[in-house]
């Protein structure tokens, strides 16, 4: 059975829009400018920026107005409790799995917050499995990360995919390990010098119908 390999953050489920509302709804709950969500979304930096780092930026802007465990409770969880699974990639996810591939969840991140993630938008129910950096041991791009992937089910990585929306973590990761890719682009050009996509899609469900029709 093909492995097919995908990230979860931005690519399965929008993170950022979840992290969005997330935030949105502690700054109107503590009467801070809504305003501030811009900057707010820019120190997160789509999840890249280390927790303890965002958490200082805030206490730094907001003091007292803000409270330490609210602002604790924002990074623990990520928006993990408003992710939302669309219809086109259930149904691309859905023909994989109707022809043969077998699809393990890649990610960075917190193992507790991920696997929130994964359950609330009923990605378990979808996938044969799932391996977090946190648990894993190794971040994206590391070849062992994914090697974790395809010993859960007892795969090859012949004929293999990574689906991702990161060109170092997921296209870089997939260049590191000899299988083909499909970049989530959205809209965005590729600026890499060193590595390339095998293709590119402007989003997920798309990126995986590309991944199983150049299979066939």
């Amino acid at each position: 059975m093909p492995l097919l390999m995908l990230d979860l953050d931005n690519t399965l489920v929008d993170r950022d829009a979840a992290f969005r509302k997330a935030a949105a709804a502690l700054l109107a709950e503590h009467a801070l400018p809504e305003s501030d969500i811009a900057w707010l979304m820019s120190v997160d930096a789509g999840g890249y920026t280390p927790r303890r780092s965002v958490a200082d930026a805030i206490a730094e802007r907001y003091g007292p107005a803000l409270p330490v465990r609210a602002v604790r409770s924002l990074l623990e969880r990520g928006g993990a409790d408003r992710v939302v699974l669309s219809e086109a990639v259930r149904e691309a996810l859905g023909v994989a799995v109707a022809e043969g591939w077998s699809c393990v969840i890649v990610t960075n991140g917190p193992t507790a917050q991920q696997e929130e993630k994964i359950r609330n938008a009923g990605l378990d129910a979808l996938v044969d499995g799932w391996v977090i950096s946190e648990k894993a041991g190794h971040k994206k791009p590391a070849p062992e990360i994914f090697l974790a992937a395809a010993a859960i089910i007892g795969a090859s990585l012949d004929g293999a995919w990574v689906v991702g929306d990161s060109p170092r973590a997921d296209i870089a990761g997939a260049d590191g390990i000899g299988v083909r890719s499909v970049w989530v682009s959205g809209g965005r050009p590729w600026t890499e010098t060193d590595y390339r996509p095998t293709l590119v899609a402007d989003d997920t469900a798309s990126a995986i119908h590309h991944a199983i029709r150049t299979s066939r």
